[in-house]
C-alpha cells in the first residue's frame, strides 16, 4: 500500500486541512500519515476558535520516524501557519525525499482575490521558495496571482491563464494546477505538466466554504498516486468537488464545510474505473 505524509492543521470540528485530507485519501486505498502542524478545537471559519501551536513538535516527530526507518511515497502541504513552519517542512521534505517521492505543495494564502489577514509579501516569498521544492502545486486563482505578484483578475483568458502556468513552472516546478477558475455556468482548473496543457470544469453550485481546495488537492494527489494519467487525475478531481459540493447546495448552515463524505462512493467508483 502507498502511503503520504500530508503535513497541515487538524480542526476538531469542522471539514479542512487534515480532516478532509484524511479521509479522503484513506478512500482512496493510501494510507493518510498526517503531521499535524496545529491542533484547532474547530476551524477558523467559526466566529471563535481554540488552537495550539505545534510548530516547535515537528523536528520531534521528524526525528521519531527517520528512528523508524518510515518511507512515503508522497509528501503534500497544506495550509502553513506561519515562516517558521514552513522551514520545518523544508528539512522535512529534504529529510524524507527519495527518488521516487512525490511533493505536493497547496500553497493556501487567500481566495476570492483576498489574501488572508495574516498573510504578507515576505510570507509569499518564502512560499515561493517552498514551491520550488515540489514536483506538483496547486494555488487557487488568487494564490496563482500572489505566487506571480501580479494584480488579480477573476476572469482571466485562456492565453492570460497558460502564460501564468508558464511562468509559475519558472518556481522550480515542472507541473502547476491553477484552480477556481469559473467559465460561464462552470467552474474547474488549468494545468500543464511539462509541455502539456489540460482544462477541466464541472457545474458550479451554488457553495463557498472552507475545505473545498483541500478535497480537491487530496483528491488529486490519490488519483496520480492510483496510477491515473494527469488528464484523468485532473477530471476525478473536479468531478468529485463539484459532486461533493452539490451534497452541501442545500445546507443553510455551511459553517461546517463541505459534506464530501456521501460522496466518497463515487470517488471510489471513479479510482476503480
Amino acid at each position: 500500500m502507498k502511503r503520504i505524509a500530508t503535513i497541515q492543521d487538524f480542526s476538531c470540528v469542522g471539514k479542512c486541512s487534515l480532516t478532509v485530507a484524511l479521509p479522503i485519501i484513506s478512500a482512496a486505498g493510501i494510507e493518510c500519515c498526517g503531521i499535524p502542524t496545529a491542533v484547532l478545537s474547530n476551524h477558523t471559519g467559526f466566529p471563535s476558535f481554540y488552537s495550539r501551536d505545534l510548530t516547535d513538535d515537528i523536528p520531534n516527530i521528524c526525528q521519531q520516524l527517520h528512528t523508524h526507518g518510515i518511507t512515503f511515497d508522497a509528501i503534500s502541504t497544506g495550509y502553513i501557519a506561519s515562516i517558521s513552519q514552513m522551514g520545518h517542512i523544508e528539512e522535512f521534505i529534504r529529510g524524507f525525499r527519495s527518488e521516487n517521492t512525490l511533493v505536493f505543495v497547496d500553497p493556501v494564502m487567500g481566495d476570492n482575490g483576498r489574501l488572508y489577514s495574516q498573510i504578507t509579501e515576505h510570507y509569499a516569498e518564502k512560499m515561493r521558495g517552498l514551491c520550488a521544492h515540489a514536483d506538483i502545486i496547486a494555488p487557487n486563482l488568487t494564490e496563482a496571482y500572489m505566487l506571480l505578484g501580479k494584480d488579480y483578475d477573476p476572469e482571466p483568458d485562456g492565453a492570460e491563464l497558460r502564460d501564468m502556468l508558464k511562468e509559475l513552472t519558472e518556481l522550480g516546478t515542472k507541473t502547476v494546477v491553477i484552480t477556481g477558475i469559473i467559465r460561464g455556468s462552470e467552474i474547474g482548473c488549468a494545468a500543464v505538466d511539462g509541455s502539456s496543457f489540460f482544462e477541466a470544469y464541472g457545474e458550479k453550485q451554488d457553495v463557498f466554504c472552507s475545505g473545498t481546495g483541500d478535497i480537491f488537492a487530496s483528491v488529486l494527489l490519490s488519483a496520480i498516486l492510483r496510477g491515473k494519467d494527469f488528464g484523468q487525475a485532473l477530471e476525478i478531481s473536479v468531478k468529485f468537488t463539484a459532486e461533493a459540493a452539490r451534497f452541501t447546495a442545500g445546507d443553510a448552515d455551511r459553517k461546517f464545510g463541505v459534506n464530501f463524505e456521501q460522496a466518497l462512493p463515487y470517488l471510489i467508483k471513479m479510482l476503480e474505473s
